[in-house]
Parts: C-alpha cells; sequence; structure tokens
C-alpha cells in the first residue's frame, strides 16, 4: 500500500533528500524520541546527524555554503522530522527563519558573516517577537532600543525563545527612534526594529546586559529549550540593525512568520501522520468481541476520517509552499495550512488516542507523547483565531464588491 501523503512533481534530488530525511526518523528519532521526550532531554546526538545531512543549511544558498533548495523541499523534511518527534523540527524550524530573514533582508556584510556559519550549524538560531504580557499582539512590543553612539541599548523582557539557551544568534525585534518611549499607540508598526544579538549558548549572563533565565517547563514539546530572554542595558552595534535600516522589522518579522507557519503546518501533517500510523497499526493488534477492533465500522469509520485528513492537510500544506517558492504572496495558502493542519493534527491524535483506549493513557505507549505534543501546534506561529482574522482579511480583498 502507498503511503498517505505522498507529493507529487517532486524532481529526483527532492525525492532523494525526503527519502533519506525519511530514513534518519526511522533509524535515529523514533527509536528514542519517546524515551528522551520523558527525560526532558535535548537531543544532541539527532541534532549532530541532522546537522551532518546539511539540514541546518537546506534553504541557505549554495554560494553561503547550503544546498539552496526550495521551501517546499524543506517543509518535506520538516514534515518527516515531526513525524519522528515533534521538538527536533522546532530546533530546526528557529534557525530556519533566521537564516531566511538574513537572506531575504540582510545586508551583504550579515549574509557574508552569518550564513556560511549557520549553513554548517556552527551558528544557530533563534527567532524572538512575544512578551510576557502579549502573544500575537506584535503591536504591543514594549522591548525597546535607544541610539547611544554608533551603537543601540537594548531594553526589555522576551518570551518563548526556541533554542532561546542553545542558540548563538538571536533575532530580536523591539521599538526604535522617538516612538520607543511614546509607547505602542505611536505608529506601532513603523516604529520596530529587527536586531542580530550574538551571544554565547547557555543559561545565566550570556552576554553584558543579556540574560537567558533557564527553561520553561511545559506540558509538551520538550527536549528543546523553550526560555525568557532578559535585555538590560544589552549594547549592539548599529551594524546589527537587520537589513541595516531600522523601522522595518515588523515587516520583516512577518516575512519569516509567513514561511514558518508553512512550516508549523509542516509538523501537524508529520505529526498526524504518525497518529494514524500508531493508529491504525494498533486497531489490527487488538481484539475485542473476538476480531481486531480494525474490523469493527465505528473504528474503520474513524481511520477513514483520519486518512482523509492527514491528505488534506498535507495537500494544502504543499500547496502554500509551492505558492511562496513561486515568489507569490502567500499569506492566504499559509493561513490556511497552518489553521487546517494544526485543527486536523489535534483531532486525528485524538482519534488515535481513542483507539489505544486506556493504553493511551499509559506512557508506555508513543501515542501519550503525541496527545501532549499536537496542542502546541494550535497555538505556535498564531492562533487559529489569529489564522482566520488573516484569511477573513485577504478573501475580502480577493473578493472585494466594485462600485
Amino acid at each position: 500500500m502507498a503511503r498517505l501523503a505522498q507529493t507529487a512533481g517532486l524532481s529526483d534530488v527532492q525525492q532523494e533528500i525526503v527519502s533519506t530525511v525519511r530514513d534518519f526518523v526511522d533509524k535515529e528519532i523514533l527509536p528514542v524520541a519517546t524515551e528522551l521526550e520523558h527525560r526532558d532531554e535535548y537531543p544532541q546526538q539527532i541534532v549532530d546527524g541532522l546537522t551532518e545531512l546539511g539540514l541546518f543549511g537546506l534553504m541557505i544558498p549554495e554560494e553561503y555554503g547550503g544546498l539552496g533548495e526550495s521551501l517546499l523541499t524543506y517543509a518535506l523534511c520538516v514534515e518527516e522530522i515531526a513525524r519522528g518527534w515533534m521538538s527536533v523540527s522546532g530546533i530546526i524550524n528557529t534557525h530556519f527563519i533566521v537564516a531566511y530573514l538574513l537572506k531575504q533582508h540582510g545586508t551583504r556584510e550579515q549574509r557574508e558573516h552569518f550564513l556560511p556559519r549557520m549553513a554548517a550549524g556552527e551558528v544557530r538560531g533563534a527567532f524572538s517577537m512575544s512578551e510576557p504580557g502579549l502573544g500575537s499582539d506584535v503591536a504591543a512590543i514594549t522591548s525597546k532600543a535607544v541610539r547611544d553612539g554608533e551603537e543601540y541599548v537594548l531594553t526589555g523582557q522576551k518570551m518563548w525563545l526556541t533554542n532561546g539557551g542553545t542558540s548563538s544568534l538571536v533575532a530580536v525585534l523591539v521599538r526604535t527612534g522617538e516612538e520607543a518611549s511614546a509607547g505602542p499607540a505611536t505608529a506601532p508598526h513603523k516604529s520596530m526594529t529587527a536586531f542580530l544579538v550574538e551571544k554565547e549558548p547557555g543559561f545565566g549572563e550570556v552576554r553584558p546586559g543579556l540574560t537567558i533565565p533557564g527553561k520553561i517547563e511545559k506540558m509538551g514539546y520538550k527536549g528543546v529549550d523553550t526560555t525568557e530572554l532578559i535585555m538590560d542595558g544589552l549594547r549592539i552595534p548599529a551594524d546589527r540593525v537587520l537589513g541595516g535600516v531600522t523601522g522595518r522589522g515588523f515587516y520583516q518579522m512577518m516575512d519569516g512568520v509567513e514561511v514558518g507557519r508553512v512550516n508549523v503546518a509542516a509538523r501537524g501533517c508529520g505529526v498526524a501522520q504518525r497518529a494514524f500510523e500508531l493508529g491504525v497499526a494498533y486497531a489490527q493488534q487488538r481484539h475485542t468481541f473476538g476480531k481486531p477492533i480494525a474490523q469493527h465500522q465505528a473504528i474503520q469509520f474513524k481511520l477513514a476520517e483520519m486518512a482523509t485528513k492527514v491528505e488534506a492537510a498535507h495537500a494544502m500544506m504543499v500547496n502554500a509552499a509551492r505558492k511562496k517558492d513561486s515568489g507569490e504572496r502567500n499569506d492566504l495558502e499559509a493561513g490556511m495550512a497552518k489553521y487546517l493542519a494544526s485543527e486536523y493534527c489535534k483531532e486525528v491524535v485524538e482519534d488515535a488516542f481513542r483507539i489505544h483506549g486506556g493504553y493511551g493513557f499509559s506512557k508506555e505507549y508513543e501515542i501519550e507523547r503525541l496527545y501532549r505534543e499536537a496542542p502546541m501546534l494550535l497555538i505556535g506561529e498564531g492562533t487559529a483565531e489569529i489564522q482566520k482574522m488573516i484569511i477573513g482579511r485577504r478573501l475580502l480583498e480577493e473578493y472585494r464588491i466594485q462600485g
């Protein structure tokens, strides 16, 4: 039987890359993922293996030492990795967003300085917008940067940094200029700037004026370090403003989030696919009333619904990635893909959990881990409500009545 979520029209190179990642997942991630997750242990050996495969430079141009692949190729690799362990795909995603921001918006000096080392995995990226008092309301950011000669002094507290401890480069969004002291009511989107902040990996004071307090304890999404970031008199050279010009940070970061939403959709596809695999296997092994539960119509209906959702989410994710690769605007497609894939992922995981019955509640079974991981995808890169706002506004643009 053909696997679910196949992708038509891939080149031989794309097929080879995805197949290589799939084999790596089957051999190196799935056998250890649940044990590492229960210990909340950073998967260093897995990350080292992905580095050797060149995954950290997958979309970085060849001139900077990367593989120069498309967003579609990257998303399909993320789907495979998330099928093995969703946390590992998160480690790569934030790195990828920072590399994408540099590729699309960085100065030549910034690209030449960072991208070769990011492609080699020597520099790991993290991405920071959220703050303790806000999530999706980016316009309410209060962290600020004030010019002082050839430097900026950054102050404020950021929240929910994936790779906050293990990263050595963080793209941080703050307020700049006169608007920084005027508050969020003054031209909020035009007063934001993204800074490229270099730091030492680890926790505590990782450079003068910058502290990473420690890991945030989470229900799921374990293994990967999620942290706060506290800036208190952090001095950053002016040449570390992303793109070299202040006031463009909001638009730069939203561009990164747009491709990040394709990534989250891919993660939802991968987790849902694994949940289906677990559910359909268990349904053929578990017997009730003298036959495998897979032969009961109720279970067959559930499996049919699960498989259809896996296919539908995958198709929308692929469409969003291909739209971005074509150079077209894809915020509508990315929002739809992220919304559908994360919601379907939650539903497929829950159905697989139900198929497992009481054993689904046991930590001995892999579905227990997936059940705790799926909720993160509902909020990562924007909640379902945010996606619906984006989708609704874009639809009204496309279907505006003339006259």
